[in-house]
C-alpha cells in the first residue's frame, strides 16, 4: 500500500517509526483511543444523520469492527502489563476537526466530517503499514499488518459515502483542499513519535 493509493500528500517523517519502536507502550496506548474514537466518530455520524440510510447501514458494522480493533489493542497492553491510562490531546485530530465548516450549509459540514473520517483512516493505514514493516517484535508486526489489511478501505468508504449525498466534482474539490491541509497540519506537528497520528 503506497502513499499515493491512499491519496496523502506528505508521507510521514522516516523518523517516528524508529522513535515509535522505542516507544511501543505509549504507541499501544494511543492507538487504543484512536480505535475508540474512530467507533465514536461512526456512531456520532449515525445519530446526526440518521435520515441518511447509506450511512447508518455502512457505518454500523465499522462501529463494531474498530471497537473490535480496541479490544484487540487492549489485550496487547495486558501482556505487556502496560495500563490504558488517560487518554491525551489529540491535536493531529483537534487540527482536523478545526476545519469542518460547522456555520453554513448542513451538506457542507457532512461532506467535511465524512472526508475528515477518511483522511484519519488514511494517515492511519499508513502507520500501520510502517510499524508492520519496521518492529522489530515479529508478533506485533503481524498485529500491525492485519490491522493495515482491515482498514485498508474505511478511508475509501468515507469518500464513497459523501459522494452518494453530494456532487462528485464538489467532494473531489473539497478533498484535495483537505489532504494539502493534513499534510500542513502533519508539518506543522512533526514525527510526535509517542502518537499514533
Amino acid at each position: 500500500m503506497s502513499l499515493t493509493t491512499l491519496g496523502l500528500e506528505l508521507p510521514t517523517d522516516p523518523r517516528w517509526v524508529d522513535i515509535a519502536a522505542m516507544q511501543i507502550g505509549d504507541i499501544l496506548i494511543d492507538h487504543a483511543y484512536c480505535e475508540q474514537k474512530a467507533a465514536s466518530s461512526c456512531i456520532s455520524l449515525i445519530v446526526h444523520y440518521p435520515e441518511k440510510t447509506s450511512i447508518v447501514e455502512t457505518l454500523t458494522p465499522i462501529v463494531a469492527e474498530e471497537w473490535g480493533h480496541f479490544q484487540r489493542v487492549l489485550k496487547e497492553l495486558k501482556k505487556r502489563n502496560i495500563p490504558l491510562g488517560r487518554q491525551r490531546k489529540d491535536e493531529y485530530v483537534g487540527q482536523l476537526m478545526k476545519l469542518v465548516r460547522n456555520k453554513g450549509d448542513y451538506e457542507e459540514a457532512l461532506l467535511d466530517k465524512l472526508l475528515i473520517c477518511a483522511l484519519i483512516e488514511a494517515r492511519s493505514c499508513e502507520r500501520f503499514k510502517l510499524l508492520s514493516e519496521s518492529l522489530d517484535d515479529e508478533h506485533l508486526q503481524k498485529f500491525y499488518r492485519e490491522l493495515m489489511i482491515s482498514e485498508a478501505g474505511h478511508y475509501r468508504t468515507f469518500i464513497e459515502l459523501a459522494e452518494q449525498y453530494i456532487p462528485q466534482d464538489m467532494v473531489r474539490t473539497r478533498w484535495k483542499e483537505l489532504l494539502f491541509q493534513e499534510a500542513e497540519i502533519m508539518k506543522t506537528l512533526g514525527p510526535r513519535a509517542d502518537r499514533m497520528h
